[in-house]
């Protein structure tokens, strides 16, 4: 299990001008156009899919070239993050990750609170099924407070980058006692233009038995959702949990560049 707040703080520099930041996808249009690319997804699909496996694909991407680029660009300035990690050296794997600052960029807080309120309804159904008391507000915003009132206030939405050799640990990303049991992950490069090799990871741990692993290929502004921790599996005997780990595969070239959306907050 990784504790994945590093205790390596990133501090900007400032000048008395305030510098201007690389174009963000912050319209109202952009804004409605991302609205309306999740609500027709197959969420019944997706759905079945995260109760079937534990993670579920979009199959097409939801974000844009653009964006992915404009989000990429984001990552040369350093006063929009309020936090930077090196892999290596805390032996979480070969790379680099930035941490949000808030306020997040407008894209990335959509698509947070976009995909919340049809996750939160997968994860109150996951909790019933395992037996569990806690249940999950129907809007992120009521869900942030609850994070407040436990200590858990520094937004966790990030920017991982790998460059060739780079991978990624198989962890769990857990910041305090509150935690939201899915997330989702957005690779903003271009597979095999951009890098190859690289592949999403994820490993189940089933009681008595030997963990299983799966290598996901994903193309550039495709989402992928999958468990943070543990999902109820259904056995002989009604629910059983099954942990889960997730990481990313060596790269073999180029650079990949990842968004991901937790949606509980750090302590």
């Amino acid at each position: 299990m990784r504790a994945a707040e590093a205790p390596r703080a990133f501090v900007a520099r400032r000048s008395s001008r305030a510098p201007r930041a690389p174009r963000a996808p912050s319209s109202e249009s952009a804004r409605s156009s991302l609205a309306a690319r999740l609500e027709p997804l197959d969420w019944d699909a997706l759905e079945r899919s995260l109760w079937e496996r534990g993670w579920a694909k979009t199959e097409r991407p939801v974000l844009t070239p653009d964006e992915c680029a404009e989000l990429v660009a984001l990552y040369a300035d350093d006063a929009r993050f309020r936090s930077r990690v090196d892999m290596e050296r805390f032996r979480f794997g070969v790379g680099e990750y930035k941490y949000f600052a808030d306020p997040l960029p407008p894209l990335v807080q959509d698509l947070r609170e976009g995909a919340y309120p049809r996750l939160a309804a997968v994860a109150n159904a996951w909790a019933k099924a395992l037996g569990e008391r806690r249940r999950f507000p129907p809007t992120l915003r009521v869900f942030q407070a609850a994070c407040r009132k436990a200590g858990q206030a520094k937004p966790t939405p990030l920017l991982l980058r790998y460059e060739i050799g780079g991978y990624n640990c198989l962890h769990q990303d857990l910041y305090g006692e509150i935690a939201f049991p899915l997330q989702l992950t957005c690779v903003l490069s271009r597979r095999g233009a951009d890098y190859t090799g690289g592949d999403f990871l994820l490993v189940e741990q089933r009681p008595r038995q030997q963990s299983r692993g799966e290598a996901i290929a994903l193309e550039q502004g495709e989402i992928i959702i999958f468990t943070v921790r543990e999902r109820p599996v259904k056995g002989a005997r009604g629910y059983y949990r099954a942990a889960m780990r997730h990481g990313v595969s060596r790269l073999l070239s180029g650079t990949r560049t990842s968004l991901g959306v937790i949606f509980h907050d750090a302590r």
